[in-house]
């Protein structure tokens, strides 16, 4: 799971702290990960791109835009209620539809996706995926990110994430093996720290702030949030793997772990983690932007 859930369990959380900032702006959480503009880098090799979109079949990667759309969509209401009052009306939903279009999200994931695998094990990713045990595990996954969509199932997972928790129990040291073997929690937090960055840069952009702060009053306040944005990305991560793999036996979770642990593992989850990591920086600057300038009345 470790490769796979850098992409699928990101659930970035935007702070605003204690910046001077508008009437009514609130602290915002819950950005989960959706890709937006990136630089489209070829993969030379044919072959080796056929094998990716293989890979990506596998994976159930463009359904899961469909969810993470569906999540978008849900943020973006967020935003409007807490920064706009609700008064963001057809044309604030009309540009949230716009950032989050599945669509153009796929097109340009892809390609990063494949730039990322440039030289890695593919065949090796394939054949853990196409097995028994790897097929079962990207189903077990698309379904419980589909489930979280509902708040009272994503609430009882957290609840049951905090009990085992206390607990010790076997499950929860697996998980932590799988969380350790790609370093997820760690690069959760990074990716919420950068997207917390660059929604910043998008309200200053859209004159949100008057005065507008300093790039370094900005890093302050960004990481003055680290440790929030660790113990909420932790939560969702944890509680999103006990929902996925409860089906699973623990054999089965430890071939995954074993797989996330392999150097064909690391290499996929750093593919999947820098395409994402970058498209969710603009996409969170493009939130910023158009937050900004709905708060100045400019309907997009």
């Amino acid at each position: 799971m470790g490769n796979r859930m850098a992409f699928k369990c990101r659930q970035l959380s935007l702070y605003t702290g204690g910046m001077r900032k508008p009437t009514g702006w609130p602290m915002l959480k819950r950005f989960f990960l959706i890709l937006l503009f990136i630089s489209l880098a070829p993969l030379a090799n044919a072959q080796d791109a056929t094998k990716v979109e293989r890979l990506a079949n596998l994976l159930h990667l463009q359904p899961m835009f469909d969810v993470m759309r569906q999540e978008g969509i849900t943020y973006g209401d967020d935003l409007d209620r807490e920064m706009l009052g609700g008064a963001g009306g057809i044309g604030w939903q009309r540009a949230i539809n716009e950032i989050y279009q599945p669509d153009r999200i796929w097109l340009t994931f892809l390609p990063a996706f494949k730039s990322g695998l440039k030289g890695a094990d593919i065949d090796a990713m394939i054949a853990f995926f196409e097995s028994d045990t790897g097929a079962k595990i990207a189903a077990l996954e698309l379904e419980a990110r589909q489930a979280l969509l509902d708040k009272t199932i994503e609430n009882a997972s957290k609840e049951r994430f905090h009990a085992l928790s206390e607990e010790g129990s076997e499950r929860m040291r697996l998980l932590n093996e799988l969380v350790d073997a790609n370093d997820l929690v760690e690069f959760n937090v990074m990716s919420a720290l950068n997207a917390s960055y660059a929604f910043y840069t998008g309200m200053i952009q859209g004159r949100a702030f008057d005065p507008a702060p300093s790039d370094a009053d900005v890093l302050k306040e960004v990481w003055a949030q680290e440790e929030e944005i660790r113990l909420d990305s932790t939560e969702w991560l944890y509680s999103y793997m006990l929902l996925a793999y409860e089906p699973l036996s623990d054999d089965d979770l430890r071939a995954y772990i074993n797989f996330s642990a392999s150097k064909a593992g690391r290499a996929l989850n750093a593919a999947l983690f820098a395409a994402y990591d970058g498209v969710t920086v603009n996409v969170s600057k493009a939130l910023g932007l158009t937050a900004a300038q709905f708060m100045h009345g400019e309907d997009l």
